[in-house]
């Protein structure tokens, strides 16, 4: 960094229609697996954060619940999520599926946009699937949905464009400290991101038949005497009994798959051999509960 030139670090919200890609965007800009992804709706519940450090500034990326109409508390939760977001951060990163017409509710979410004084740079993503001259026309129709500070056009899943994106952002930045560690890629709590994943396999294997009914809080993180393992315990929670059912498996294979493949991920997250202890139980209606809902920390 040249010694004249100030530090400069912020908070950047991602935003966007469900499953426009913002989580595997994070993801690419991270570098690491820090959100969950599926095809489902409402895959992402929290804010969930990645630290992008370079030689000049720190940016904190805050990817959000997708912006949509609820219907029950939980979806009430995640909207507010969303519009708060945007409140606080110094810029604002639009996600825009480029494969998928840009229509209604991208256009809602431009209204609500009009609500913010910081910069908004517009993201189409998943160019990969994209000629050249269709990425060129979703670009012309993002111009048009709002006056954006920059339209880029992005592959999350590929990579491209997303340096020349944090070059963009970084000239938005207030000057400011380095506020986490060069090596840190996310400040979202151990129980947090382990819950995520656990979540994230639980979708992956039952596919549509427990589309939003699934949330999972861990209980215990605890490093076993002697060392070499930690002991994790984790509960699946489900809305009804038959779902119970799908998620436990005849003879408990489904429940042993999703430990197995969660497994794989939460290890490196952990940096040690874990004993993943999963169980399934039913919370009726949860939700619609707001009492229940507190209690999986979605912040």
């Amino acid at each position: 960094m040249d010694e004249e030139q100030e530090y400069r670090s912020g908070f950047v919200g991602i935003i966007g229609r469900p499953n426009v890609g913002k989580s595997t965007l994070l993801n690419c800009l991270a570098r690491h697996k820090v959100a969950i992804t599926s095809e489902k709706p409402q895959t992402t519940r929290n804010r969930i954060r990645a630290v992008v450090t370079t030689q000049d500034s720190q940016l904190v990326f805050v990817d959000t619940p997708g912006f949509h109409k609820p219907r029950d508390a939980l979806g009430e939760r995640l909207n507010y999520m969303v519009r708060s977001t945007m409140s606080d951060v110094d810029a604002v990163v639009f996600v825009l599926d480029g494969a998928q017409t840009i229509g209604s509710g991208d256009v809602f979410i431009a209204g609500e946009l009009s609500k913010v004084e910081n910069p908004v740079v517009a993201v189409v993503n998943k160019t990969d699937l994209l000629s050249e001259d269709k990425v060129s026309s979703q670009v012309e129709v993002a111009r048009h949905l709002f006056p954006f500070t920059e339209v880029i056009p992005v592959s999350s899943k590929l990579g491209v464009n997303t340096t020349e994106l944090v070059d963009v952002l970084d000239k938005f930045m207030p000057p400011g400290p380095m506020y986490f560690s060069p090596d840190t890629v996310s400040d979202q709590p151990e129980r947090v991101l382990i819950a995520e994943l656990v979540r994230e396999k639980a979708l992956e294997l039952t596919r549509d038949e427990v589309p939003h009914s699934v949330a999972v809080i861990v209980e215990q993180v605890a490093p076993r005497e002697g060392g070499g393992l930690v002991d994790v315990e984790a509960v699946i929670y489900v809305e009804r009994e038959s779902q119970k059912g799908i998620i436990v498996g005849k003879g408990g294979r489904m429940v042993k798959e999703i430990g197995t493949r969660a497994r794989k991920d939460i290890e490196p997250l952990l940096g040690s051999k874990i004993f993943l202890d999963l169980r399934v139980k039913v919370e009726k209606d949860w939700s619609k509960n707001p009492e229940f809902i507190k209690r999986l920390n979605y912040d």
